[in-house]
């Protein structure tokens, strides 16, 4: 088999690590960013993958130029797995990579493929095992596994189910020799990093829009000057006449640009989660209160 190193940061990026091990691959060196401070005080942590390194017995780096010269190598093959860094074309030439990445390339190229599909709206998203090259998600594909976006699926469950899929299909394509890939077929995409602001719910645009926002974890919005998380929730048709402002409450219901986003699961600043019902109950609601962003929006933005 295959000499490899694995290049790996996030919890993503455990599972593939721990089949290719159990498997039988050897994996002789593990490359993963340093170790972080965790908290206001002075300790530090590592990344998952270094981690899951450790309790396998692996050798870790954090440099990519320990790569190349490492007493672990020479290597055969490098496996990258949502590590976070472009590769060098000099370590490339050295030592040939597969990337498994998130999308269905070309849809997608970048940092937050997974984030990006659904804030799209897109039906069907997948994983390719891909070749590495000097670009940003160019190298051509050695196979591809497409997965369906459930209607309302959350980040969390979408990446866990791409996961367990990009895993299968990384040890299919290493038993079956990779062979040779096939260029890159499409127009290409561009997935950049989710800015928190996005998070941060704009009440005017249309409820299928805000839901999608919701889906990914992490949204939030104001309540009477306090940040408000919104963990989970559902986009309805607007009802009655008139239309309340964006960002009114109507019930368990938050006026929209284009229908209402009906609130299922909140948290409160320095509380925990909790039912939007529950959370109304302690909200005392008056006429005329408004959900808002926490920071206007800039200028120069577009507003839909």
């Amino acid at each position: 088999m295959a000499r490899l190193v694995y290049l790996g940061t996030p919890e993503l990026a455990v599972p593939p690590l721990d089949a290719l091990v159990a498997a039988g691959h050897e994996v002789a060196l593990v490359v993963t960013r340093p170790d972080r401070r965790r908290g206001r005080g002075s300790a530090t942590a590592p990344s998952p993958v270094k981690g899951a390194a450790e309790r396998l017995g692996l050798p870790v780096v954090h440099r990519l130029d320990e790569v190349l010269g490492h007493p672990a190598g020479p290597f055969s093959l490098g496996v990258v797995v949502a590590y976070g860094r472009l590769i060098p074309a000099a370590l490339l030439e050295a030592v040939p990579m597969v990337n498994l990445h998130f999308s269905l390339l070309p849809r997608w190229r970048g940092a937050a493929p997974v984030e990006r599909a659904i804030l799209a709206g897109d039906r069907v998203t997948g994983v390719c095992l891909m070749g590495v090259e000097a670009g940003l998600d160019t190298g051509p594909v050695h196979g591809r596994v497409a997965v369906e976006i459930g209607e309302h699926e959350h980040l969390a469950a979408l990446r866990d189910r791409l996961v367990v899929a990009g895993t299968e299909l990384l040890l299919a394509q290493l038993a079956a020799g990779l062979g040779m890939p096939e260029p890159q077929q499409g127009t290409p995409s561009t997935a950049e990093k989710i800015a928190p602001a996005e998070l941060d719910l704009r009440w005017e645009r249309p409820a299928e829009e805000l839901e999608r926002v919701v889906r990914l974890d992490a949204a939030f919005t104001t309540w009477r000057g306090r940040r408000l998380r919104v963990i989970d929730a559902r986009a309805v048709p607007a009802s009655g006449d008139p239309r309340p402002a964006p960002g009114s409450l109507v019930g368990d219901e938050v006026a929209t640009g284009d229908g209402r986003l009906r609130l299922l699961r909140v948290q409160p600043a320095g509380a925990t989660p909790m039912t939007a019902e529950a959370w109304l109950r302690g909200a005392h609601v008056e006429a005329g209160d408004r959900l808002t962003r926490t920071e206007p929006e800039p200028e120069h933005e577009e507003r839909g």
